[in-house]
């Protein structure tokens, strides 16, 4: 990962703005540039992962004009090789460089032309305006507010903006910002028409689609390593890679010292592909101990965004601590386009299809975001394959009724794109999903919900949760987050839009917990 921000304003100078930059140092370790754009800043941290040497860091600069961008663009050879033809020279061998290039070549239609994950500033010195972008499902962080002097500024996380802006915002993916407004440039998720192929055909595609959106994501000069969590969209994910390469890869999985339900089935898919794989344990205090942080460092109050990220955060931190790793592969999209165990409930397979556009178009705010925070605060970055722009297409205008789960197998359709292939273990491709947050062990929900109960008397919580009108805290564990939450960013709760909850309209689904193990098609799941 890398940091990016950027404004047009001359309210602060570089030593002013530097310790509001430094706070995501983290994503950049490797190089700081902060440098003057019109009347404002250009500000880059870097994590140096295409183009290593010195020729790649950022602000790039083409006449008057300069980007920062945290980005990976695929594809971008080709690219390069049609703007040198063109008469444009390249100083590095980092893709962000084309920005430029693309920019004066084709203006604001650029973002329709990138097959990427990015979050980008840049600025038209001719004509003294600034530009920001966001890719179609925001799998890059970007945020913007507004200064004291009415002027807009972007961030890659909201803690950059805390105290320079009263309102911090998400920048919605998709769009891009020019001239006072933002504008979608992509829509991945609406769907006019429907493919008419049958069942075999569209899992044809998916098999070709994910396998040509995980060949492009393993191209980096840094060292590559692969989140293992022992379920079926990590471990495919994992498994192709690892047939692309033709070698050992890396994985890495985690799981409590307690009852760690996935390491056992990490290591299985692992020993099926030949991998080097190494197992960490997480303990009931590291988990309590690393809460706050992992709040602050998440930027959200919402209950299955934090369960989730601990265990992640401390697998992550486990992998930055000892190893060489720089970019890790994760399995993340996944249900969001095949569905969840709650998505068995759906009444209709209409209902179901806008569950998932809705999912994918809320994902920055969730998993997207988990998997970034908790990736680049260790100084490592994420590549998502499911997140593939060509692959979330396809999927996205599969026939619905293709999707339900009529098969007694939930995400049917990826296994049997991949039952031929042999390159996963049957006990791994037809296991049944369970909940990442569960699934590294039971006990670790149990132990929050516990620490929890333990910080309030039932009074205590009524007080509490009467303290929010936004999107009130509803058990003790959720107040316990907001409060954490609301120290680290002060009245900036409408950054997440509500808690991940299963549809609360659908029979089966009306809950009081957003965990999986509490549905009743649940079962052996976490087992």
């Amino acid at each position: 990962m890398c940091c990016v921000m950027g404004f047009l304003s001359d309210l602060y100078s570089p030593e002013q703005i530097r310790p509001y930059f430094d706070r995501t140092k983290s994503r950049g370790p490797d190089d700081t540039r902060i440098e003057r754009a019109g009347k404002g800043l250009l500000c880059f941290h870097r994590l140096a992962i295409m183009g290593l040497h010195d020729e790649g860091m950022q602000p790039f600069s083409l006449g008057k004009s300069k980007v920062v961008c945290n980005g990976e663009l695929y594809g971008w050879r080709k690219q390069k090789l049609q703007l040198e033809a063109l008469g444009y020279r390249f100083q590095s061998d980092s893709d962000c460089e084309l920005l430029l290039p693309l920019y004066r070549e084709y203006g604001l239609d650029m973002f329709r032309l990138l097959d990427a994950e990015f979050a980008l500033v840049l600025y038209d010195g001719e004509a003294d305006r600034l530009i920001a972008a966001r890719d179609p499902i925001g799998i890059r962080p970007l945020y913007y507010g507004y200064f004291s002097d009415g002027s807009i500024a972007f961030a890659s996380e909201a803690q950059n903006l805390i105290g320079l802006c009263d309102r911090i915002l998400p920048f919605p993916p998709g769009h891009y910002y020019a001239d006072g407004r933002f504008v979608r440039y992509a829509d991945l998720t609406t769907v006019s028409e429907y493919l008419p192929d049958d069942l075999e055909t569209v899992c044809r595609g998916i098999r070709e689609k994910l396998i040509a959106g995980v060949e492009k994501r393993l191209d980096a000069d840094a060292p590559l390593g692969f989140l293992l969590s022992g379920g079926l969209d990590s471990s495919l994910v994992c498994a192709i890679s690892a047939k692309l390469l033709g070698r050992r890869i890396r994985t890495f999985a985690i799981g409590m010292d307690l009852d760690p339900i996935d390491l056992k089935y990490a290591q299985i898919a692992a020993d099926y592909i030949g991998a080097e794989h190494t197992a960490f344990h997480m303990t009931r205090e590291e988990v309590l101990s690393s809460l706050e942080e992992v709040i602050r460092l998440l930027g959200t109050w919402d209950i299955t965004t934090i369960r989730a990220s601990l265990g992640m955060y401390l697998c992550c931190k486990a992998i930055h601590e000892h190893t060489d790793i720089r970019v890790l592969m994760t399995g993340e999209i996944s249900d969001e386009l095949f569905g969840y165990k709650y998505t068995d409930f759906a009444p209709s397979a209409e209902a179901f299809q806008l569950e998932s556009k809705k999912r994918i178009d809320e994902l920055h705010m969730y998993d997207v975001l988990r998997a970034d925070r908790c990736i680049s605060v260790n100084s490592l970055e994420a590549r998502v394959p499911f997140g593939d722009l060509d692959f979330v297409r396809h999927v996205m205008r599969i026939d619905p009724e293709l999707k339900l789960n009529r098969y007694d197998m939930g995400k049917y359709l990826l296994r049997h794109a991949f039952e031929k292939d042999d390159i996963l273990p049957p006990e791994i491709l037809w296991r049944q999903k369970a909940a990442f947050s569960d699934a590294v062990g039971h006990s670790m929900v149990d132990d929050l919900k516990e620490y929890a109960e333990s910080r309030y008397s039932d009074e205590e919580f009524r007080q509490g949760c009467a303290r929010f009108d936004y999107c009130p805290p509803f058990t003790k564990e959720s107040l316990l987050y907001r409060e954490i939450f609301e120290r680290c960013y002060p009245g900036q709760a409408s950054m997440i839009a509500d808690f991940w909850m299963p549809n609360p309209d659908w029979e089966g689904c009306r809950v009081d917990d957003p965990s999986a193990r509490v549905l009743s098609n649940y079962g052996a799941s976490g087992e």
